[in-house]
């Protein structure tokens, strides 16, 4: 029985946000990220070609790597993501269309929220996941723990600010996976020829978490 999407998000409990600025410097990260055992990315609607990347890591790794899309703001990227490969939808902010097309396409949702209420309305309207963010702005791990208190059923996804440093108190905090930016998708490294901290830094993400989820 092979792992569904969400078995899979929670068990790696990494989403790494590629905001490439070429294909070619976006598979680069990806190949140093999936050799420290992270396998999961979230291509952002930001990079130049994104779909054509989606569709070229789809080709190249099949399962052994789980896409999703990010900074998906309206139903027809997300459509046109998930046609790609993409087999989670992420959004900075609540788009009911973009979760809409996501789940009549039976992929995973994760709107992005902030507040209280927009985190019980994207919950309401179907994700799968709330993405908070931007989390480490508005107090981080204290925060999730506040927002958690009145809404215990919540999936949350704190992004913005993940650090090795504080990733752990996210997951202790209630967090069920962590939304990670340049702190591990480190475009300059790659560009450097120095794919190998990429692969470094993913190993001791996976680490952390490891320990945090024991405790």
């Amino acid at each position: 029985m092979s792992e569904t999407t969400q078995q899979i998000i929670e068990r790696v409990g990494l989403i790494p946000v590629l905001r490439a600025k070429s294909v070619a410097q976006g598979r680069a990260v990806v190949e140093a990220m999936a050799a420290g055992g992270v396998t999961i990315v979230e291509v952002t609607m930001t990079v130049p070609g994104a779909i054509d990347l989606l569709k070229e890591l789809k080709e190249e790794y099949g399962a052994k790597l789980l896409l999703g899309s990010g900074t998906v703001t309206t139903a027809e990227q997300a459509q046109a993501t998930i046609d790609a490969g993409a087999e989670f939808v992420v959004s900075p902010s609540l788009h009911p269309e973009v979760i809409r097309v996501t789940k009549a396409n039976h992929k995973v949702s994760c709107p992005g929220a902030l507040t209280p209420t927009e985190a019980i309305t994207a919950w309401n309207a179907g994700a799968d996941y709330v993405k908070i963010f931007p989390c480490s702005a508005v107090g981080g791990a204290s925060y999730l723990k506040a927002l958690l208190a009145p809404f215990p059923q919540l999936k949350i996804i704190p992004t913005g600010g993940v650090t090795l440093e504080n990733a752990a108190s996210f997951i202790k905090a209630g967090a069920w996976a962590l939304g990670v930016g340049s702190d591990l998708v480190n475009l300059a490294a790659v560009d450097a020829g120095k794919a190998e901290t990429v692969t470094e830094t993913a190993r001791a993400y996976l680490k952390v978490l490891a320990e945090a989820r024991k405790n």
